[in-house]
């Protein structure tokens, strides 16, 4: 009996413990390589340059301004998907924003030809009232 209390911790369980810790060990490196990916993942969303441009152009317009309050920002992961090949893709998203007053959804679609983003419909959609307020076209107006 004196034998036994002489003995370590580990030496009396070493056979449940190696096991117990090697699934504990994928475990933990599946849960936070799963998170690492979704955050790169929605980092690269959110810091692509046609999602920056939308959301510039929507802090540009100031009747967008005027309804949601300045400044325009994300209010949540953008839905929808980008696909990029060289120089050339394609962007389709819906991404939420809100402003100091209201909240909406800016809808971006746009080709991607030799480097050069262009969209093919860029509107902002008002929570509240449902209108739609086309970027594009009040962009064309200004100028």
């Amino acid at each position: 009996m004196s034998d036994e209390n002489q003995r370590s911790w580990f030496s009396r369980n070493w056979l449940w413990f190696i096991p117990t810790s090697g699934c504990l060990g994928i475990i933990l490196f599946l849960i936070f390589g799963i998170g690492f990916a979704f955050f790169g993942v929605s980092n690269m969303i959110n810091n692509s340059t046609p999602i920056k441009n939308a959301i510039e152009k929507a802090n540009n317009n100031t009747r967008v301004t005027s309804i949601l309050g300045a400044p325009i920002k994300k209010n949540g992961m953008p839905n929808g998907n980008i696909s990029l090949f060289n120089s050339d893709g394609e962007i389709s998203f819906a991404i939420p924003i809100k402003g100091s007053k209201s909240n909406g959804i800016l809808v971006v679609n746009g080709i991607k030809t030799n480097g050069k983003w262009v969209f093919e419909d860029l509107y902002v959609k008002i929570t509240k009232t449902q209108e739609k307020i086309n970027l594009i076209e009040e962009a064309l107006k200004s100028i």
